[in-house]
């Protein structure tokens, strides 16, 4: 995989999460990662296809996960990942990858994305369509939050 493939969705994260209420928002780091990819807390995955196609999956723990959907919502509290919470953290991974296709259509690459498949509990692991991906670590208010892109 292209390392140019990523660019997209780190500038999209680094974009749309100011626009979300986030204060800070910093890349923390960058490693290429090998399938299957092991977790816990929740994960987002979205399939991309077009001129490149793969998938992009979003992690976060639930404690971060929480935080997060509390500022998606107003900084509503947010106790468990209720139906609120989830529909708010399944709308912040489509927003930053339909972000991350126009930043790509801008490119002359287009792209179209699924809805986004979201999973949560211990020890999870993803199977993507590509063996390779990359991993970009940010750290948003405090929050880790991991992009993985695994694209052809």
């Amino acid at each position: 995989m292209d390392a140019k493939m990523i660019n997209p969705f780190i500038k999209s994260v680094l974009e749309v999460m100011p626009q979300l209420g986030f204060s800070s928002v910093e890349r923390k780091g960058i490693a290429l990662n090998n399938r299957p990819l092991k977790t816990s807390g929740v994960v987002l995955m979205l399939n991309v296809v077009g001129d490149v196609k793969g998938n992009v999956v979003y992690t976060i723990n639930e404690m971060g996960s929480r935080k997060i959907a509390s500022t998606m919502m107003m900084g509503m509290p947010v106790e468990s990942l209720d139906d609120m919470a989830k529909s708010a953290l399944s709308e912040l991974s489509n927003m930053l990858t339909a972000n991350g296709s126009i930043n790509f259509s801008n490119d002359g690459i287009n792209i179209d994305i699924s809805v986004p498949t979201m999973m949560y509990g211990s020890d999870i692991e993803i199977m993507t369509s590509s063996e390779n991906m990359i991993n970009v670590e940010f750290d948003i208010d405090g929050i880790r939050f991991d992009l993985y892109v695994a694209l052809d």
